[in-house]
Formats: C-alpha cells, structure tokens, sequence
C-alpha cells in the first residue's frame, strides 16, 4: 500500500507520496512514486502512483517512451492542456492492464492501479485529476481542492479541517506532513521517506523538491508536536455529564 496527496490552492500546489512498497509483511521495499515531468516557463506535470507497481512504472514508461519519438502524435511535451495528459495518461494505463492484467488475474495478483496528475502548461491555469484505476478521470474543483490515493482514510480529517482553496503553500505543506504523519501512526505499510513537491501558480517551474526522511528535523518536530498537542487538547476537553 502507499499513501498520496494532491492539493491545488490559489497559490499553488502540493504533491506528497511515501515511498513504501510491500508484497507482504518479509518483502517491504523503497520505490519513488512521484513522477516529474518539467519544462522551465513552458510546464510543469507531475505524478503519483499507487498500486500494482509493475502497471504504474508500465504506463508511466508507456508515456516517456511516446514523447521520445517523433511521429506526429499527442504526447507529454507537445499537449496544449493537463486535461489532454490526464488523457494519456489514463490510456496508457488502459493499455498495460489490458496486456498484463489477464496474465496477473490468472495468479491471483492484483493488477489495479491509481495515479494524481497535475501542475500547468502554459496558456491554462494549473489543475489537477484523479485517474482511476479504469482509465476515466475527474478534475479538482473549487470545492474539492485536493485529492488522495492510496491508504488515504487516516489522514483525511486533518485535510478536511484545515485546508481550503485560499490556504498557503507553507500552510497547506505543513497540513501534509500532519497527514503523512498521522497515517504512518495508524498503518505500517505507509513510511518514510516522503517525496514533496511545491509548485506555486504560474511560475511554470518547480518551487521546491525534497526528499524527507528519517533523520529531517521538521518533520520530527512535527511527529512530537503533534502527537503532544493531540493529547493536551484531549486532557483539556471536559468530561461528559449525561446523568
């Protein structure tokens, strides 16, 4: 399992994935799920995967392999629009699971597989999709201003409370750390290192990239501070009086 975010602001965006991968409790390994694709003052694009690691890093080399040939088609440096790649994306994906899914299904292997896509090309204000495991995507709104794959229901509530389309970049950074580390918390098979990027809106170039791992110093501080603060809030709430 994995766990990833996507959030876009009025700011900016946020991408953030662990990198732990398991094929049961004596097989866990460390794969970067974060995908990106950048042309300084042109576009940004960047994905997170999760599930069945053969069919992402498939699909994902399915796209780089397109754009590296030039025979006139759509790929990832000539698409006018992220819903294009959001498109291609969601083909490519349709196309590794319908090689390799029956083969896997014959062995009982779970062939589904998620991804978060998004940044800007220039012309268009940036957005961002969830591509399902069929191929079909949606598109972030206003009111839904983020998206999550993967082993997402331990750090949902943080999100839901605190972060809105007019929070910061530092804010809303600081809320996906709390996130990441809540769902560590409550699940094994989420871990570090946390692979982050911030983007902010209409830079047309990567605002900061960086690896985060055992020994980052504010992410320790809030794995402390936040689990502290939990606890003193909870001693602070009064008991309950229902006799």
């Amino acid at each position: 399992m994995t766990y990833c975010v996507a959030i876009t602001l009025d700011a900016g965006m946020i991408f953030a994935s662990d990198s732990r991968t398991n094929a049961g409790v004596d097989q866990i390994s460390r794969f970067c799920k974060m995908r990106t694709f950048v042309r300084p003052g042109d576009r940004v694009i960047v994905m997170l995967s999760s599930g069945n690691l053969s069919i992402t890093q498939n699909a994902i080399n399915t796209l780089e392999q397109r754009a590296r040939s030039a025979d006139g088609q759509m790929h990832l440096w000539n698409a006018e629009s992220m819903f294009e790649v959001a498109r291609l994306l969601g083909d490519a994906l349709r196309e590794v699971k319908e090689r390799d899914g029956p083969y896997m299904m014959q062995n009982n292997i779970d062939s589904s597989a998620n991804f978060l896509v998004g940044g800007q090309i220039r012309g268009e204000a940036p957005r961002l999709f969830d591509v399902y495991s069929e191929g079909n995507f949606i598109e972030a709104t206003p009111e839904t201003c983020y998206f999550q794959i993967g082993e997402s229901k331990y750090g949902k509530p943080v999100l839901d409370r605190v972060i809105t389309r007019q929070s910061s970049l530092l804010e809303a950074t600081k809320c996906t750390m709390v996130s990441f580390d809540s769902t560590m918390r409550s699940n094994i098979s989420v871990g570090l290192p946390i692979d982050l990027l911030v983007y902010e809106s209409n830079s047309l170039a990567v605002t900061l990239q960086r690896r985060i791992d055992e020994s980052d110093p504010y992410f320790q501080m809030v794995h402390k501070e936040w689990g502290e603060g939990l606890r003193r809030v909870f001693t602070q709430l009064p008991d309950p009086d229902w006799s």
